[in-house]
């Protein structure tokens, strides 16, 4: 595993940089692809709040784990989170939670940044804070404290004295009607985003897949829900399974999911294509090669009108 990768499954892109950084071309259909970069993570010690380069966001992100406990309502046939491994502490404490930012905040908005092993030799563009992901070893949105945990990061946001970040909720979508997330929600200004999760196109797919406690519709509900209020960033990952590519009929299930979210209202940013790029417990569920992820980049590009990228 590179020494940049952080097992928290929505967020498997860490260790990589954009296409451009690296002079890498575009794939056809404005697909763009990112490559790969070991940056260690490990050394400001935290227990929630850590650092990590992410292609997506082009540049250094820092990730807000709000379930070190590892409740999540998905179990993935590509999740690499070892949940025997986990913190037992069962809510996120919001006082060290917003020390740790602050700290950490105070370390990339300094000079001492360059002094780290790995980011000696990083441009100053990739040296740059591009936002702070809501995330977790598990689903951010099923935290007791998700709501306070938004308005912590919020507050050091307004009040820290460092430029502005853009707040990011990377998200499995199953909790986003949910009064105490929509509250939550409400303190996103307009920089910031969502960025859900999509895998399938059908119900079997979604059940084999995402195993999740959960059904495919209510998922594409909330997406569109919170879609019809603010542009959303899709993520969808990719696997081979038991050394299969993912059928072809079902992608074009899932291209057929989001022009209907399309259809209905929903605002797409942009979709995310990817795949388990680390080792996962799951032996039946592999890397998917570069090659699939970008004919899949250009069959969505080419039904939707959508930017996309592959990580």
């Amino acid at each position: 595993m590179p020494a940049a990768t952080i097992n928290h499954h929505p967020l498997p892109e860490s260790g990589s940089v954009p296409a451009a950084a690296r002079g890498g071309a575009a794939l056809a259909g404005a697909a763009t692809v990112a490559g790969p970069l070991s940056v260690p993570l490990d050394f400001v010690g935290n227990g929630l709040v850590s650092l990590y380069m992410s292609s997506r966001a082009g540049g250094l992100a820092i990730d807000v784990n709000l379930n070190p406990d590892g409740r999540c309502n998905f179990n993935c046939a590509y999740c690499a989170v070892d949940r025997s491994q986990l913190s037992r502490e069962p809510v996120v404490d919001v006082d060290r939670l917003a020390r740790e930012l602050r700290e950490l905040l105070a370390l990339v908005h300094s000079d001492r940044i360059q002094q780290q092993a790995g980011f000696q030799n990083l441009p100053p563009e990739l040296r740059r804070l591009r936002m702070v992901a809501l995330s977790g070893d598990g689903e951010p949105t099923l935290s007791p404290v998700f709501c306070e945990a938004v308005e912590t990061v919020v507050h050091v946001r307004a009040l820290g004295g460092w430029p502005f970040f853009k707040l990011v909720l990377v998200t499995n979508a199953s909790a986003l009607d949910q009064p105490r997330v929509q509250q939550g929600l409400q303190h996103f200004t307009r920089q910031d985003e969502i960025w859900a999760k999509l895998d399938a196109g059908t119900q079997a797919f979604f059940e084999r897949f995402n195993r999740a406690s959960d059904t495919l519709e209510h998922v594409l509900r909330n997406i569109l829900l919170v879609a019809k209020e603010r542009p959303v960033v899709i993520q969808s990952l990719f696997a081979r399974m038991r050394g299969q590519n993912p059928p072809a009929s079902e992608v074009l299930e899932y291209i057929a999911r989001l022009q209907e979210l399309q259809a209905a209202g929903a605002q797409i940013s942009s979709v995310q294509i990817y795949s388990a790029n680390q080792p996962t417990p799951n032996a039946e569920c592999t890397h998917l090669s570069l090659p699939a992820l970008s004919g899949i980049a250009r069959q969505v590009r080419t039904a939707t009108g959508l930017r996309v990228t592959v990580h």
